[in-house]
């Protein structure tokens, strides 16, 4: 009781409610976060605090750059209910992309594709010469598929009109993306439990990018 009502406590204002909407499509730098919502650094360096003490957001360390850091939602249902709703015009197809496209962006487009929206497809910077073994893995026991046999080069795969979401930092910070969203490379661990963590923590990204798309035009 005492965490949820910290919680509550926290999203009661009008800033730190516009911070966790900036933060509910994509993970953004403290500085990109600050420019988004008008917020000087003082008063972003406080509301900040206030969230990450009541657990709603949580930071971590580029894989790219160790010196940059992102802020992303700490997902909860408390949370999810606190998001406004957003529209935006919807993309001829959305890419998922990561460095070697075995993992992270494998398991994010097959998520997607089965919500049946938009076309979608997965792409690396530098891609493996196969899908992870346990990407796979976890995808089935999802009960989910991949949308592709095999890792595809960005390159090759971008088109005019895609919605990217980069959902490793190497690849935001290499190549951009519309959205991003830090998630740790599994295959780092090579463990079922880091490939499970990685698909938990791609997931309510995925159902509000769904729920987005769903509500466009």
């Amino acid at each position: 009781m005492t965490d949820r009502l910290a919680a509550l406590a926290a999203l009661a204002d009008a800033h730190r409610l516009a911070l966790v909407d900036a933060l509910a499509d994509g993970d953004l730098a403290p500085g990109e976060l600050g420019a988004r919502t008008g917020l000087g650094s003082s008063l972003l360096a406080h509301h900040l605090r206030v969230l990450e003490d009541a657990g709603i957001i949580v930071r971590r360390r580029s894989d790219a750059d160790g010196r940059r850091s992102y802020l992303a939602l700490a997902w909860s249902p408390l949370v999810e209910a606190a998001l406004a709703t957003q529209e935006s015009p919807r993309p001829a197809r959305v890419v998922f992309t990561c460095t070697a496209n075995s993992a992270r962006s494998q398991m994010a487009a097959a998520m997607l594709a089965a919500a049946r929206i938009v076309p979608v497809a997965s792409a690396g910077t530098d891609p493996a010469p196969r899908i992870h073994p346990l990407a796979l893995d976890e995808l089935d026991r999802r009960g989910l598929a991949p949308v592709a046999l095999a890792p595809a080069d960005l390159a090759e795969v971008r088109q005019d009109g895609d919605l990217v979401v980069a959902v490793c930092d190497l690849a935001y910070e290499d190549c951009g993306g519309d959205l991003h969203w830090s998630v740790p490379d599994p295959a780092a661990e090579g463990t079922t439990r880091a490939f499970a963590a990685a698909f938990d923590a791609l997931e309510p990204r995925v159902r509000r990018l769904a729920a987005t798309l769903a509500s466009s035009t």
